[in-house]
């Protein structure tokens, strides 16, 4: 019976289907025409069907290399500036897509601040005395030739111009001020020395960290040459601020802290009117909110020349203007406009600036924050099995909070993991040298904040693990720049826990750039529109 009823049935649904439809007839061009509904789900599933996919091409090296493999691009590929980019973590905001990850490989193997200069090139070609390259060679007999940033800075520094100098981390820029220091030190007469200390020479930073750092630099340099060099430390109270001041005679080069120095100032310790160098390293960080109105102060105790003929006048001195950063996000160009005039400042910066470093791996994983610990512990146990065979280097962790990196401390010890702990909540003498200890080796793996991601030199660190995404793309930019430094002995590589949504969107961004090969978003233009730029 059934076998009998199925055709009528399929005869009846055809003739149902040919029969002319009145209600669909349009009787007049007014009416309007029936709206016919496609399920929401059919339209889903129409555009997944005709949608274009990405175009795999199997040759040749990856630049993005992800665990979906649609999305890997090759480095090869140009994108172009309208067409639309199939990111990775486009996805990554839904919880769903945990265990996700994906990579910026390596596209160059070599710093981008070595990449393109010359091999003929000298320190000697660039202006600078025979007793500052004896001083050099002396101290620092690795350093043969200057790099991209130091063969920029240098000749306009010795002309007497002010300087904005915005370059990658790592590239050289500490060099690039301290030896045409020096050497103005050397060509310009000493004063009488007056009741209270009186320094021919400025070196601002923003942390203890950094100061030291500089001063380790400054010091055997300064030595040779017969200048003294004399580092001002923060986190100390009035007295110990007075000791360090008194203890020797009148520094050539005082490099000092904001707060210690602001300290000294408002105590009338220490007086500015005999600077003929001021240098703001790190100038992006001392420009912001939390040190502007103390940089503010210090800037109106010192007599800044207004071009190079104000620096010929021995018996006036004023101080020439030098500003150094590996970041200068937007709005920091109207910042410097009060400082010194557009004019007399020359602006330098790199071609790499504010781009993801193509010389360093830099992996983004999707996680869970209570799956974070598991992958550390992991991942530290893995580099501790390859530290054995003596083949690998020092490991950074970035927190993005004291309490943090004490609470990770406590659990690495449970896993007797041997460590060194950084943050911005430790005692002055818990501070003191606990950087300097973990680049001589005593321990491979540092647990930081932020206050380790700036400036600090770190040829010796092969990974960084961002424990906690930054908060903003200039944090990313600094702690990636603590690998694949000039000089560096192993290859760096950045690994990154990406947990909330408000990390995927920063991480969004940088994968964005990544594919376009361009600058990251937010950070390319901020000095030059302010400035005029001599490259």
């Amino acid at each position: 019976m059934a076998l009998v009823q199925r055709p009528r049935l399929s005869l009846l649904a055809a003739r149902w289907f040919l029969l002319p439809r009145r209600d669909l007839a349009v009787s007049s061009p007014d009416e309007p025409l029936p709206v016919v509904r496609i399920p929401r789900a059919l339209q889903r599933q129409n555009e997944r069907r005709n949608s274009p996919r990405p175009v795999l091409v199997r040759p040749g090296r990856l630049l993005i290399s992800a665990r979906r493999p649609e999305f890997n691009q090759p480095a090869r590929l140009t994108l172009g500036r309208w067409e639309s980019v199939p990111l990775a973590s486009r996805g990554w905001k839904n919880r769903r897509a945990r265990s996700d990850h994906f990579s910026i490989e390596r596209s160059q193997h070599e710093t981008p601040a070595l990449r393109n200069f010359s091999a003929e090139g000298t320190f000697a070609d660039l202006g600078l005395e025979p007793r500052i390259l004896n001083a050099l060679r002396e101290v620092a007999p690795e350093v043969v030739r200057p790099t991209t940033v130091q063969s920029s800075a240098i000749p306009p520094l010795l002309r007497g111009r002010h300087i904005v100098c915005a370059a990658e981390t790592g590239s050289g820029k500490t060099l690039s001020y301290l030896l045409p220091l020096l050497q103005q030190l050397l060509c310009r007469r000493s004063l009488e020395s007056r009741s209270i200390p009186s320094p021919r020479s400025l070196v601002l930073v923003p942390s203890r960290e950094l100061a030291e750092q500089v001063r380790a630099v400054a010091q055997p340099l300064g030595s040779f040459l017969g200048l003294q060099v004399l580092e001002l430390e923060g986190g100390h109270g009035i007295s110990r601020i007075r000791q360090q001041l008194f203890k020797q005679p009148t520094a050539d080069i005082l490099v000092a802290t904001p707060g210690a120095l602001w300290k000294a100032l408002r105590r009338q310790l220490i007086s500015l009117e005999q600077l003929s160098f001021l240098v703001l390293d790190e100038a992006d960080t001392l420009l912001d909110e939390s040190f502007l109105e103390i940089v503010d102060y210090i800037l109106g105790k010192s007599h800044i020349a207004e071009g190079p003929n104000d620096l010929k006048d021995s018996f006036n001195p004023k101080a020439q203007l030098v500003l150094v950063g590996a970041t200068f996000p937007e709005g920091v160009g109207q910042v410097l406009s009060n400082i010194a005039s557009s004019d007399s400042l020359t602006t330098i910066t790199s071609s790499k600036l504010h781009c993801i470093m193509p010389h360093v791996k830099q992996t983004f994983l999707r996680l869970k924050g209570a799956e974070k610990v598991a992958e550390l512990v992991q991942i530290l146990k893995q580099h501790d099995r390859a530290d054995s065979t003596g083949s690998s280097g020092t490991v950074l962790v970035f927190c993005n909070s004291s309490s943090t990196v004490n609470w990770l401390g406590y659990i690495l010890d449970d896993h007797k993991i041997q460590h060194l702990r950084l943050q911005g909540q430790m005692p002055a003498s818990m501070r003191a040298g606990i950087f300097q200890s973990f680049q001589k080796g005593s321990r491979d793996i540092l647990l930081c904040t932020d206050i380790a991601s700036r400036g600090l030199d770190s040829t010796h660190v092969e990974l960084v693990v961002n424990y906690d995404f930054p908060l903003t793309l200039q944090d990313y930019i600094h702690r990636a720049g603590r690998v694949g430094r000039v000089g560096s002995e192993v290859p760096g590589t950045v690994i990154s826990f990406v947990t909330h949504p408000w990390d995927v969107s920063l991480v969004q961004k940088i994968e964005l750039a990544a594919r376009r090969k361009r600058s990251l978003p937010g950070l390319g233009s901020s000095v030059k529109e302010a400035l005029p730029q001599f490259t």
